[in-house]
């Protein structure tokens, strides 16, 4: 079998096979990356105008229902009800100001309903210790919850075994919403992060919308389009051969 190969004044092109079969596969490998990027980007973009548009409006009831819930992410609502104390929980390794500590998050009985909402009550210093849980006070009367309305991420790595995820423990590498429904009945799957001026039993609160990344993305998708024109661009310089007579 011969290659064809076209001749250009003092060169002729004849690629390798396995040139054009490492192009083959790279090429669409980079666009999809690309693509991919891309995607994530315009995702986050979204996610920001969503942010912009319902963070100033404020609710005053939740719906009961998962689809209008998350419609409603980013809003501010007001809710009455009372502390369970019981299934409060402590979420690990969250740093504020370089200090390891953890943020406090308590279901809330909600006044009127027989619904339960998690509470993000803000930041609290670690012990000096690993071991060292420490202790804070929460209100035991009627409280008006202020805050913003967050779906829980649940997409989360961690290297906890389910025996580790199963065991009763009050401090949590992260905030497993299918677990706690286990723990408390009628648990909407949202979280109220307490507002910084709200007097419901806080903490530190410093709360802002998640680094989006939109220009980092864009970046690595414009990274990996540069990648599959270098490929092509490397193959077809690489294919031209000085003519020998």
């Amino acid at each position: 079998m011969t290659q064809k190969q076209f001749r250009l004044s003092a060169y002729q092109f004849k690629p390798s096979w396995q040139g054009a079969l490492i192009l083959l596969i790279c090429v669409p490998l980079f666009i999809k990356l690309g693509f991919w990027q891309y995607g994530k980007a315009m995702l986050k973009m979204e996610i920001e105008a969503q942010y912009k548009k319902t963070v100033s409006s404020e609710l005053t009831q939740l719906p009961n229902g998962v689809e209008e819930l998350t419609a409603l992410q980013y809003k501010k609502v007001r809710v009455k009800g009372v502390y369970d104390t019981e299934h409060q929980i402590l979420i690990d390794n969250q740093v504020e100001g370089a200090q390891a500590g953890y943020h406090v998050v308590t279901p809330l009985k909600l006044e009127g309903t027989n619904d339960t909402v998690l509470i993000n009550r803000g930041w609290i210093a670690g012990g000096v210790k690993r071991d060292d849980v420490p202790v804070f006070v929460t209100p035991s009367s009627t409280v008006e919850v202020v805050g913003q309305l967050w779906m829980p991420n649940k997409k989360i790595f961690t290297l906890e075994t389910d025996e580790q995820r199963q065991a009763e423990t009050k401090v949590w590498q992260y905030l497993d919403v299918p677990r706690y429904q286990k723990l408390v009945p009628k648990l909407l799957p949202i979280v109220i992060k307490l507002d910084e001026k709200s007097e419901a039993g806080g903490f530190v609160r410093h709360w802002e919308m998640p680094a989006s990344k939109i220009a980092s993305h864009l970046g690595y998708a414009y990274q990996w389009f540069g990648f599959a024109l270098a490929s092509i661009l490397i193959y077809v310089f690489t294919g031209f051969k000085r003519r020998t007579e």
